[in-house]
This record gives structure tokens, C-alpha cells and sequence, in this order.
């Protein structure tokens, strides 16, 4: 067996630092460091109530949340905002399962468009290589639109009310392009609701006012330089840049999938040209193997036996074949554990998900010698 690559034993912070990481992929290093957690909870359940209550109750011990939005019966704008809300507050990022696996022009409107309009309000998101490896020029193409949007946004304001006097155009701020002041439109980045609506709001009942303004941000938002943290803090307030990255689809793992052999070989190949945009893998097992590699691999199927019970971890019956989070981690060189039903299932949500998290974190530290 070949030796483990580098980036076993070398800590998220560190890896965080390297010239060759891009900003996202550095951010969510900082922020496992910070955190203390590589534990992504996959949020399966299917009302805006069930998601926001789980990540209210779980949030503190995540690194990230993986969505399944197309199972959400009742997925809306309230239910991005307030997601984006509670991800802001306990510091996660969210990651869209939604495993992208068609023609460029196709997954570019699936991740930009439509009902969930994923680039939107996802840090992260997943595709499939065998359409080819143009599916990850197509979405890169696309995040880079959605950023571009962010950047410059245009709001349609109508209200009703008593004229009053506006303020003069040299009052104003000079990027609008009217007199009334206004902050970018939430349906065009949700990452924007935290921000203060201020302008003149009174006018006589029987006036309808209709505002478009154009407002452009004078600092793009993108590229950037990787985000700084305070150590002093070991979970500060912090929000997320509004960047996008993707991760590929490496290995399964379900009984006798396909995603094996060459056609992983693959992936880590394609994923080696865009490293700006495709932060890893979903695999069973580190893939980093030359010497640059510093991809983040994230490994579903990832189970404990209950509190006080010992035994080899099996499977669902479906195919699903469960490891644990030592297995993965530790031997496997995984970054980041994936956990459903054995923190969705638990009667204590917040305690079982925190003892995922001391878990899969113990194994990370058993990794890179620093054992407690």
C-alpha cells in the first residue's frame, strides 16, 4: 500500500494556507478548524418546517448541511431566507445534493433557474462526470453568471402611501439610479436579507409608486482573497463569501455502483483542471495523490452503533453499506463525514449529532498525531 498522501497529517488550518487552495475550499478548512467539526449533516426530510427545525437543533455542531431541495413539498423563497438566516447564525455552509448529470446548457439552467435556483443561495453543490467533463466548464460558466448577478442586481420597488418630499439625487448614493435608496433584491441573492432596507416609505394613499433601481457593488464579491479569521474566537461571527464550488461524484457508497475504477480516475483527472471551482470529491477514501492534490473528499455512509452499544456498523437493507467515522477518517484519509438517518433518527438530534461530531473530529485528530 502506497504511502498516505501529505494532507493526512497536515491540519485543515494549514492546508486552509496553501498558495493553491482556492478562496471556498479555504473557507470551509478555516471553518472546520474553528469549528471543531467535519461533520455535514444530510438534511433529508421534506417540509421547510422539518429543515429549519433540524438545523436549528444541529447547526452548532456542523461544518456544513447537505440539502435535498427537490424533496422539500413546500420549497420557497421563505425557506431559502430563513435556511440562510440560520446558516449565517450557527456558521455552517450549505451544500445542494443535487447531483448534476446532463448536457452544459441543461445543468446550467437547473443550477441557476427555475423553482430552486440552487446558485443562488448553495455555497456548494455535486455533479456526475459521465456526461463528459464539459458538465464542469457548463456549471463553473454558471456560478461565475450567478456571482456576476450578485454584483449587480436590479430591484422593482412598487408601494402605496403619502407623497413626501425626496431627497435631493446628490444625497443619494451615486450607484443608484434614482433618488430612493435601496439594497439589492433577496430573490436575486439571499445572501443579502441581512441587510437594512432604508428610503422614504410614506406617500398618499392614492399614489402607486413603482422604483426600479440598479445598484452595483463597487467590490465584486469575486474572486477574493481567502477570508481571515481570529483564532482568539473559536467560533466566530462570520459569513460566508459569496462564492460557488462544486464537488464531484468520485465513488458511491451503495452496493455494486459504478462509480469505480477508471471512472474515478477520472474525476480527480477533470478535477485537477478546474481546481478553482471543484473543491473534491463524494468518495469512500482520500484521492489526493500527486503531490499538488489538496482536494476535500466527503464520505457518506457513515454510522454509529447507539450510545454504550459495540459492534460492526452494517448496512439499510437498500444497498447502503455504513462505515465509521474512525474507518473513514482515520484509515481512509476522508476530510468530512456525511451522517443522515443515525442523527435524523435519534431522539436526542443535538446530542447525537454532537457525538458524530467528537467522533469523526477524535479521528482527525488521531490522523495528523494529535491525539487527546
Amino acid at each position: 500500500m502506497a504511502a498516505p498522501h501529505p494532507t493526512w497529517a497536515l491540519p485543515y488550518k494549514d492546508r486552509a494556507s496553501l498558495p493553491s487552495t482556492p478562496p471556498l475550499a479555504a473557507y470551509l478548512l478555516r471553518l472546520i478548524h474553528l469549528k471543531r467539526s467535519n461533520l455535514c449533516l444530510s438534511a433529508d426530510v421534506t417540509t421547510t418546517s422539518e429543515l429549519l427545525s433540524l438545523a436549528e437543533e444541529v447547526g452548532d455542531s456542523i461544518c456544513l448541511l447537505k440539502t435535498h431541495a427537490d424533496i422539500i413539498n413546500d420549497f420557497s423563497d421563505r425557506t431559502v431566507r430563513e435556511l440562510r438566516g440560520i446558516a449565517r447564525r450557527k456558521r455552517f455552509l450549505i451544500f445542494e445534493d443535487r447531483k448534476f448529470g446532463d448536457i452544459g446548457s441543461t445543468v446550467q439552467r437547473q443550477y441557476t433557474s427555475g423553482p430552486l435556483s440552487i446558485a443562488k443561495w448553495a455555497e456548494i453543490t455535486n455533479a456526475h462526470l459521465f456526461p463528459g467533463p464539459l458538465i464542469v466548464t457548463a456549471l463553473k460558466q454558471a456560478a461565475a453568471t450567478a456571482i456576476a448577478a450578485y454584483n449587480t442586481s436590479v430591484q422593482t420597488d412598487i408601494s402605496v402611501g403619502s407623497p413626501i418630499e425626496p431627497p435631493s439625487y446628490a444625497e443619494s448614493s451615486s450607484s443608484h439610479a434614482n433618488a430612493t435608496n435601496h439594497v439589492p433584491n433577496n430573490t436575486s441573492s439571499p445572501d443579502r436579507d441581512a441587510f437594512a432596507r432604508e428610503g422614504c416609505d410614506a406617500r398618499k394613499h392614492s399614489v402607486v409608486s413603482i422604483t426600479h433601481t440598479i445598484s452595483t457593488q463597487t467590490e465584486p464579491m469575486s474572486p477574493q482573497a481567502t477570508p481571515s479569521f481570529d483564532d482568539s474566537d473559536p467560533i466566530p461571527n462570520i459569513n460566508s463569501p459569496f462564492l460557488r464550488g462544486l464537488l464531484l461524484l468520485a465513488e458511491m457508497s451503495t452496493e455494486g455502483n459504478f462509480l469505480t475504477g477508471s471512472y474515478t480516475s477520472s474525476c480527480v483527472e477533470v478535477a485537477r483542471q478546474h481546481k478553482d471551482f471543484v473543491l473534491g470529491f463524494i468518495a469512500q477514501r482520500s484521492l489526493n495523490t500527486q503531490k499538488e492534490d489538496n482536494f476535500i473528499t466527503m464520505t457518506p455512509g457513515v454510522s454509529l452503533p447507539p450510545p454504550g452499544q459495540e459492534g460492526k456498523v452494517g448496512g439499510d437493507g437498500l444497498g447502503q453499506q455504513y462505515n465509521s467515522p474512525r474507518s473513514v477518517v482515520l484509515e481512509k484519509g476522508s476530510d468530512v463525514v456525511i451522517v443522515g438517518r443515525g442523527i435524523l433518527n435519534a431522539d436526542d438530534r443535538s446530542a447525537e449529532a454532537e457525538r458524530y461530531r467528537q467522533e469523526a473530529w477524535t479521528a482527525y485528530e488521531a490522523r495528523i498525531g494529535r491525539r487527546r
